[in-house]
């Protein structure tokens, strides 16, 4: 074979790579843009299909906590029979389930379709990070996964912009008919991508993820319903605690798990969990609260909702690049809490504002802006620290459950902080609802800083 031809197929062999990273990163911005353009869009979807208030924190919810709960699973799906051909599954599920979405005819069937559209992204999901390894070796490799973050941090920038354009010039249904071209896109794309696959077949545990699954729903729903029913919180504790004891037995009798239990030794993994938990639970429920207080509380359209999140998806978007790029290979972990203070101290302005302004407040944008700096300046090093420790046998289950436990945290955000938000909106004015659904906020930040004390620790030790 001669030097030329030898030269054109490296050429087409680096090119069909970057492609199917392209098609990768794609299915993943689709997810986080199916939660956040959701949001924007909820008040309208409400107007128009009817139903209890409650439901619109359900079109979100129903998405992330089967997203949540299924995430290690889909994982073990991959493993088991092949990562492209779940991944090639899970996208093109994905696609129906939004077209379905978009033609559903009313409040419980749109519910039901965006926990099967959960579904099929936790099958998506779990395998890009597989295949990124399969495709991508030496230098090039952390250049590939270098592509993540700003991609990401474009989606969150995009997601509430785009649901607010689409739903006033269009319809909310092209919130999710916008899925449907991305999807032929990248099943176009992904025959490029290499099969791969774990070299030993790991068993699925289908009892461990019904536990899970119904753990977690006997515990979301009252707090979505705004119920806060005391006797199936408590159900739900209990079967979580089975699920937790089924898993021991597991590990036990030689079975793989679908959480190591070994993750659990130390106090660094279980902080960085709990941490997860209390941050996009505020995250989450902060944004859902902006689009309740502008819409269902001013009447204002969804693009000023849309514009109104923009400061704090795009100072998120660039904090998240300087972050990385500079602050955290001079200052460690210690940009973790300066990024928790800085939060709180846009999420206190935003209470300032709420209390100062009877209608739109002025200063919100600027406060919003602050509080997403702040998120910007703790993710980057937050997932860095928290599997810094990490051993190898334990990376996949460990990057699957902090996955899971942050989609779960923000759906116990969107849970809370929109019950409240509705509760107090029932007898008073919009300004004092918002207040008060932003104080759980605060507290959940301050809960978060003091979680994140003994991650940290650990990792300076």
């Amino acid at each position: 074979m001669s030097k030329d031809t030898l030269q054109t197929t490296g050429a087409a062999v680096h090119r069909w790579r970057w492609a199917g990273l392209a098609a990768l990163l794609t299915a993943e911005a689709m997810n986080l843009l199916d939660t956040t353009i959701v949001q924007v869009a909820g008040p309208a979807v409400h107007t128009d299909l009817g139903g209890r208030v409650a439901a619109i924190q359900w079109f979100t919810a129903a998405y992330t906590l089967v997203f949540a709960l299924l995430l290690i699973g889909g994982g073990r799906l991959g493993d088991r029979h092949g990562r492209r051909r779940i991944f090639r599954l899970g996208v093109a599920g994905f696609g129906l389930a939004s077209l379905a979405c978009a033609l559903a005819p009313s409040a419980g069937v749109l519910i039901g379709l965006r926990a099967v559209q959960g579904a099929f992204a936790a099958a998506v999901i779990p395998q890009t990070f597989g295949l990124i390894r399969a495709m991508f070796s030496g230098s090039e490799l952390p250049k590939a996964l270098g592509c993540i973050g700003p991609v990401m941090g474009l989606a969150a920038v995009c997601g509430p912009v785009l649901g607010g354009v689409l739903t006033q010039a269009a319809s909310w249904r092209w919130v999710f008919l916008v899925n449907v071209p991305l999807t032929l896109a990248v099943l176009a794309v992904a025959p490029l991508l290499p099969e791969d696959r774990a070299p030993s077949r790991p068993r699925l545990d289908p009892l461990g993820t019904a536990l899970a699954l119904t753990g977690s729903g006997l515990v979301v729903y009252p707090l979505v319903q705004g119920t806060w029913d005391a006797s199936l919180i408590a159900a739900g504790l209990v079967v979580l605690a089975l699920f937790g004891l089924h898993q021991r037995r597991s590990a036990r009798a030689g079975r793989r798990p679908l959480v190591e239990p070994s993750l659990f030794t130390g106090r660094g993994f279980p902080a960085a969990l709990a941490t997860s938990v209390l941050f996009f639970a505020a995250m989450n429920g902060l944004m859902l609260a902006v689009v309740l207080y502008v819409q269902l509380g001013l009447g204002r359209d969804t693009i000023t909702s849309a514009l109104t999140l923009l400061p704090w998806s795009a100072a998120m978007g660039a904090a998240s690049w300087i972050t990385g790029a500079h602050l955290v290979p001079r200052f460690g972990a210690r940009v973790m809490h300066a990024g928790l203070a800085v939060m709180l101290a846009g999420v206190l302005a935003a209470i300032w504002a709420f209390h100062a302004h009877d209608g739109y407040p002025p200063p919100l944008p600027a406060a919003l802006a602050l509080a997403g700096l702040g998120v910007g300046l703790f993710t980057t090093p937050f997932f860095t620290t928290a599997l810094k420790p990490v051993k190898a046998h334990e990376t996949g289950s460990a990057a699957g459950l902090l996955n899971a436990v942050q989609q779960f945290g923000g759906t116990l955000g969107v849970a809370v902080i929109g019950s409240v938000y509705q509760n107090v909106a029932r007898h008073a004015a919009p300004a004092a609802a918002a207040q008060h659904a932003f104080w759980p906020a605060a507290v959940l930040l301050a809960g978060a800083a003091l979680a994140a004390v003994p991650l940290r620790a650990g990792l300076e030790r």
